[in-house]
């Protein structure tokens, strides 16, 4: 059975043009989001998709274009949806840090009931780099990787096909030997750096040195302002673009 992921957003951190990257993966009419950034929230909005209609979320870090909307969607399952509890997907490890760390400061309200991220989320602990039956028909891998030294950090593996890197630093090994090679992988989603070092972003430029048939496969997104600057500039990738839908066959 195919799915269809629709991307709420493509832009990088810092863009202005283009949402915060995120998207909505749409299988047996089920929807789950991956991330929530601060634009998220508008971005369903702009394709008719209310916080009600939301069967999940999954979580990769803890950057704020990743997840400076949830407070959103939690107020408003919480207020205008009658309490509704969309499920969390989220490492155990990542979901303390996500509380704590981020979403206490405006969330925490113990006097109405509401002191820990269980209180507006389904929260759901899936084990790191192991493939998850979430929902029928879609099984999810948190596959950790590395962003910020030190800082947790997961790119998702989709029904065993689909590899979606959220936040990653160039990894040569992982995308040909396991992803491509290993996993037969037929479609990445991965972040991309136009220009500058790739500090915490892979680059353009790495990505460009990766074989032909692994260029193929990739999509690129969160990517800044001038990206059509790079339209035919990327080898065999293809940028992916805000609110595109594409179609993964089993």
């Amino acid at each position: 059975m195919s799915l269809q992921i629709q991307m709420l957003g493509t832009g990088s951190a810092f863009a202005k043009t283009f949402y915060n990257t995120s998207a909505l993966i749409r299988s047996n009419e089920m929807n789950i989001l991956i991330d929530c950034g601060a634009t998220t929230p508008r971005s369903l909005h702009d394709i008719g998709v209310q916080p009600d209609q939301i069967d999940g979320i999954l979580i990769s870090h803890i950057h704020a274009d990743h997840v400076g909307g949830l407070e959103e969607i939690a107020f408003r399952l919480l207020y205008q949806y009658k309490n509704k509890k969309t499920k969390l997907f989220v490492t155990e490890p990542l979901a303390g840090v996500l509380w704590e760390n981020t979403l206490k400061g405006g969330m925490y309200n113990p006097t109405e009931g509401f002191s820990r991220l269980e209180d507006y989320f389904e929260v759901i602990h899936i084990e790191e780099n192991v493939p998850t039956n979430i929902l029928p028909g879609l099984t999810i891998e948190f596959i950790s990787t590395l962003h910020i030294p030190h800082k947790l950090n997961y790119s998702l593996f989709i029904n065993g096909r689909t590899f979606y890197s959220a936040d990653t630093q160039f990894n040569e090994e992982l995308l040909v030997q396991e992803i491509v090679t290993k996993r037969n992988c037929h479609t990445i989603l991965h972040d991309c750096q136009l220009s500058g070092n790739g500090f915490i972003h892979a680059t353009l430029e790495e990505l460009l040195s990766l074989p032909e048939y692994v260029q193929e496969r990739i999509y690129l997104m969160h990517y800044d302002d001038d990206m059509m600057n790079f339209v035919g500039k990327t080898g065999r990738m293809t940028f992916i673009h805000q609110h595109e839908v594409i179609e993964i066959p089993e």
